[in-house]
């Protein structure tokens, strides 16, 4: 598959400050990539290095073969969709779709039929028709996320940047513009680069998964195998969907301050960046205290703190001896919501081989 965007070594410092460190990766075209990670992890600062808002202070950025180095923004062939949509409150949707066909530098503009033309087929694709005339501010929040999407692909972008862009709506709608945003990308066959600090929303958009751990690369995977198996405890925390234990690996066990917990041979010591002990909150079975583990379980003990039902799962919360809280994760298609009493105490049971270690 042919590369779109190329980054080598590059970093990016605010003083003392190291907000992209050693960054290098390689995107492929026609491809929708999500790009996950905590605030302050450096996403927003990496897709304005690669836009050309902001320069490296080491490092090369390539698109296409070709050096950005030195490149401004605006002759970059990059689009860039903000967070809050950065739309002109003055002009309608259809001029703010042509702003930046209209302000091209000299023979780069195009005539005033071909712009009509231009707008009218990305109005099409992206489901504004008979909006053309309205002002921004009256249309709704999902029909300006599409408007600020407009006005970045009508200029027929070779890579396209979306910080944030579905931050601003609200869940329902944040949920439907996700199925939208990859239609229209699969239409144009452009590669885009989705940054977010929502781990569902990251795996859901994304063909591929990159997460940024503190300016640094930390795991570059099919999204289905991060969250499977992310590489080190930092990316694990990051899709919060898994218990994480401090401790130390022994022979042929975990020990730290939640218990000893005996590992299966296959999970042994086969991840850097621990020592640590990773299990979903899915994979833990509630059980009563009395009942005992299988030969090929771990079980420990907690006293029950609160349950949140969301409609499809139900999240449970046990606290351990030594004052951690567990989080037990219940998909609900097929059963009731379980009760527990408060305060009283059940067994946190789990499939060794379900656990992630590690060394």
């Amino acid at each position: 598959m042919a590369t779109i965007l190329k980054l080598d070594n590059v970093s990016k410092l605010y003083g003392s400050l190291r907000a992209l460190d050693g960054v290098t990766l390689s995107l492929p075209d026609n491809a929708y990539i999500s790009l996950l990670g905590p605030s302050g992890s450096g996403k927003t600062t990496l897709l304005r290095v690669i836009a050309g808002f902001e320069r490296q202070d080491g490092g090369g950025v390539l698109l296409a073969g070709e050096s950005l180095d030195g490149v401004p923004a605006h002759r970059r062939n990059i689009g860039f969709v903000f967070q809050n949509f950065a739309l002109f409150p003055h002009l309608s949707v259809a001029r703010n779709i042509s702003f930046g066909l209209e302000n091209s530098e000299g023979t780069a503009r195009p005539s005033a039929g071909v712009i009509a033309a231009k707008v009218r087929d990305i109005v099409a694709l992206t489901g504004l028709g008979g909006l053309e005339e309205r002002g921004v501010a009256q249309i709704s929040g999902g029909q300006r996320q599409r408007v600020a999407l407009a006005r970045t692909l009508v200029t027929e972008p070779g890579l396209v940047l979306l910080d944030e862009p579905l931050g601003a709506l609200d869940a329902n709608l944040r949920t439907r513009m996700r199925d939208e945003l990859r239609a229209i990308r699969e239409r144009l066959g452009v590669t885009f680069l989705h940054v977010t600090g929502s781990e569902t929303e990251a795996l859901a958009m994304g063909d591929s998964l990159i997460v940024l751990d503190r300016g640094r690369i930390g795991q570059i995977d099919a999204p289905d195998t991060v969250y499977n198996r992310p590489a080190s405890p930092a990316v694990a925390r990051f899709l919060n969907c898994y218990n994480l234990f401090e401790g130390s690996l022994g022979e042929g066990a975990f020990v730290g301050p939640a218990g000893r917990f005996a590992l299966d041979a296959a999970a042994a010591a086969s991840k850097g960046g621990g020592p640590a002990y990773a299990v979903r909150h899915d994979r833990i079975e509630v059980r009563p205290p009395a009942a005992p583990a299988g030969a090929d379980e771990v079980r420990i003990e907690g006293a029950f703190v609160a349950s949140e039902y969301t409609g499809a799962t139900q999240l449970s919360f046990f606290r351990l001896d030594d004052g951690r809280l567990v989080e037990v994760e219940a998909h609900l298609s097929h059963r009731s919501p379980a009760a527990y009493g408060a305060d009283e105490r059940y067994g946190l049971v789990w499939k060794r081989r379900d656990a992630l270690v590690y060394a």
